[in-house]
C-alpha cells in the first residue's frame, strides 16, 4: 500500500519549481506516491498554445487538480512566501472538505498576521506545520508506520 500525496504550493518561479521538485523527490524517497501539478497536471500557457481558450484551459486545470485531490490521502501544503499561494489555499480547503489529511510545510519565517499564521489555515492543518523536510517526515511517520504494518500483514 502506498499513500498518495498531493503537493499544493506555488509554481510560478524557477525557485518555486525547483523547491517543489526537491520536495517531491524527498517524499518519493520516504515511500510516498505524489501528484505534483507542475509535472503531472496541465500548464495554462501550454494549453493556450494548443489553441484552447483561457476559460476552457482553466476549467481543465481545475478539473484535473480536483480529481487528484479526491484521489490523494494527504495534501502537503507549501506555505512559503509573504502569504501562501491562493491556489494552494483552495487545494487544502478542498482536501479538508473531502476528509484528506492536510499538513503544512513552512520553511519561510515570514507571517502575515502578527507572527502567526491565518487561523483558517492552522485549523485546516490541525496545527501540523513542519519547518523542514525532517520535521515533515516526523509528521508523516504515522502513515509510514501504518504502511509498514499493512505490508507485514500481507
Amino acid at each position: 500500500m502506498t499513500y498518495n500525496i498531493y503537493i499544493a504550493g506555488p509554481l510560478f518561479s524557477e525557485a518555486e519549481l525547483e523547491f517543489n521538485l526537491k520536495l517531491d523527490e524527498f517524499l518519493a524517497n520516504i515511500g510516498f506516491h505524489t501528484f505534483l501539478p507542475q509535472r503531472d497536471g496541465y500548464e495554462l500557457s501550454e494549453l493556450i498554445s494548443e489553441s484552447l481558450d483561457k476559460e476552457k484551459a482553466g476549467k481543465m486545470i481545475f478539473s484535473k487538480d480536483l480529481d487528484e485531490i479526491k484521489k490523494a490521502d494527504i495534501i502537503v501544503f507549501i506555505m512559503d512566501g509573504r502569504v501562501p499561494d491562493e491556489g494552494a489555499c483552495v487545494e487544502i480547503g478542498l482536501g479538508f472538505a473531502y476528509g484528506k489529511e492536510c499538513i503544512g510545510l513552512k520553511t519561510d519565517s515570514r507571517t502575515f498576521m502578527d507572527n502567526s499564521d491565518n487561523p483558517m489555515l492552522s485549523g485546516v492543518l490541525k496545527g501540523r506545520i513542519a519547518s523542514s523536510f525532517s520535521e515533515l517526515e516526523l509528521l508523516l511517520e504515522p502513515y509510514i508506520k501504518l504502511k509498514e504494518e499493512i505490508c507485514c500483514i500481507c
